[in-house]
């Protein structure tokens, strides 16, 4: 079973830390699915401020997590020379519902799916889940395109 973690997530993706999220991938079905882990830490970079007695994972970081997943899936399955110069950009978020917090100190599950490609354009969905509860729903696209 194919298992990436961070280092190997980081020679796939552009981010780093602070926002590089995703700490491993893994139960990956090349350009279909795959399962990511995001370690939510008591000292992530935003506990200081969202919220300081009451810290939560911004939903738009949780997003930012699901397009980090779809994008080192993506980037993960396709031909090397393919990809090679190559970046992976959200397009839009469909739809993102957030049913519970995200608290630190948790490991939070994305399980994503690749819905559908046309050309450098595709379609995932996800699901986040801290202890096999359901934190967070989406629904988001993606391209790919030429870096500069």
């Amino acid at each position: 079973m194919i298992r990436l973690d961070k280092e190997e997530i980081a020679k796939l993706l552009p981010h780093r830390e602070p926002m590089l999220l995703i700490d491993e991938l893994y139960d990956i079905k090349k350009l279909s699915s795959a399962t990511a882990l995001v370690k939510v830490k008591k000292n992530s970079f935003f506990v200081q401020g969202h919220f300081p007695d009451n810290p939560v994972m911004p939903g738009v970081l949780i997003v930012e997590s699901f397009g980090q997943a779809a994008a080192a899936l993506t980037a993960h399955g396709l031909d090397k020379s393919t990809y090679e110069n190559k970046l992976v950009f959200l397009m839009g978020v469909e739809k993102a519902r957030f049913r519970n917090p995200v608290i630190p100190d948790c490991d939070l599950v994305l399980k994503i799916e690749a819905v559908r490609s046309h050309g450098r354009v595709w379609k995932y969905k996800g699901d986040a889940f801290v202890d096999g509860k359901k934190m967070a729903d989406a629904i988001w696209s993606a391209t790919i395109v030429d870096k500069k």
